[in-house]
């Protein structure tokens, strides 16, 4: 049971700091690595029984990954040219191809190098598994811990619900997209008066350039419509970043209540980003999500992870230029090792 030690304990930190603060990508790092040590010292128990049934459980954990990684990277493939029929081609949503053809891109340079096996070949080998291993296990960290930080209870009590904006279709109507975020933001503030409180709604969101008028407006007239009292509504129309719409809600929200406590609405796969700017804009309250549209899903999940790794970019760069220096390590042992 020894084995399952470093497991243990660092899921026992997991559960301390998901209690204390639940907006830390932090947590969902200590988390994986909880996680991976705990499959690495199952594995090695099987390997070490010397069964059949061990080996055999091994090799299937193997094949399973191998077999995983090519699921991904069709569906990946597929869900790009979707994206690319049903929205365009913006770069964003190109993302999915583009992650598709780095999985193969990976896939032949490690095949390359065992093959060849010349200096250069493993070095860059080497490298590019490395960089590879990092992403994919921070990904994965990414989307599990979005995934739980979305199903975690939410404070039921509060003063505000603070709804994020999106753009406008045509410069003046709100799409399915924002409509989703607006629909649960409804429904939040009807649990909450339900429940003896009378929260105001905040719809956030500037007036872009294309725009006939502030997201704000257009979101507190769909809502207006709908049957929302417009008296509960205040309209934040300055922002035009997710920055900036908590930053200026909070200037709303301090100025009314000082202790003020509320809850964030926008899309669930954008739920856990916003989590993260709000602990750093030092908002008092926790994000919900909103229902999207599943063949938009893995793009926005790849343009989120994105966006995470350039908040961390320092850390990010420092680890990712050890794993190149390994790869120049390795070149350098198979060129002048043997001498």
């Amino acid at each position: 049971m020894l084995l399952y030690a470093p497991a243990a304990l660092l899921f026992l930190v997991f559960c301390v700091r998901v209690a204390r603060e639940r907006r830390k990508f932090s947590n969902a790092v200590i988390l994986g690595l909880a996680v991976l040590l705990g499959l690495a010292a199952w594995v090695f128990q099987l390997v070490r029984s010397g069964s059949a049934s061990g080996q055999a459980v091994a090799w299937a954990l193997l094949v399973l990954g191998a077999l995983g990684i090519l699921v991904l990277t069709c569906l990946l493939f597929f869900n790009g040219l979707q994206m690319v029929r049903k929205e365009g081609r913006s770069p964003t949503n190109l993302l999915s191809l583009v992650a598709a053809f780095c999985i193969l891109a990976v896939v032949a340079l490690l095949v390359t190098a065992v093959v060849v096996r010349t200096p250069v070949w493993v070095g860059v080998g080497t490298a590019a598994g490395g960089l590879a291993a990092y992403l994919s296990f921070l990904f994965l960290c990414f989307v599990f811990y979005a995934f739980l930080y979305g199903r975690l209870r939410v404070r039921r009590k509060a003063d505000y619900v603070v709804v994020l904006g999106s753009g406008l279709v045509g410069g003046s109507t709100v799409p399915p997209l924002l409509a989703s975020r607006l629909k649960r933001a409804h429904a939040v503030h009807t649990r909450m008066t339900a429940r003896g409180g009378s929260p105001v709604l905040i719809t956030s969101g500037g007036q872009g350039p294309d725009e006939d008028l502030p997201e704000s407006h257009a979101m507190a007239d769909h809502l207006i419509a709908r049957g929302f009292p417009a008296d509960l509504i205040e309209r934040e129309d300055r922002s035009t970043t997710t920055d900036e719409n908590l930053r200026f809600s909070k200037a709303i929200m301090e100025k009314a209540s000082p202790d003020y406590r509320c809850v964030i609405v926008t899309n669930n796969y954008h739920a856990f980003r916003a989590a993260l700017t709000a602990r750093r804009t030092g908002i008092r309250g926790q994000v919900v999500g909103s229902p999207t549209a599943a063949y938009f899903w893995p793009t926005a999940t790849i343009r989120e992870f994105t966006a995470i790794l350039v908040a961390y970019k320092r850390t990010n760069a420092a680890i990712c230029l050890l794993l190149v220096l390994g790869g120049v390590l390795a070149w350098w042992v198979q060129q002048y090792g043997s001498g």
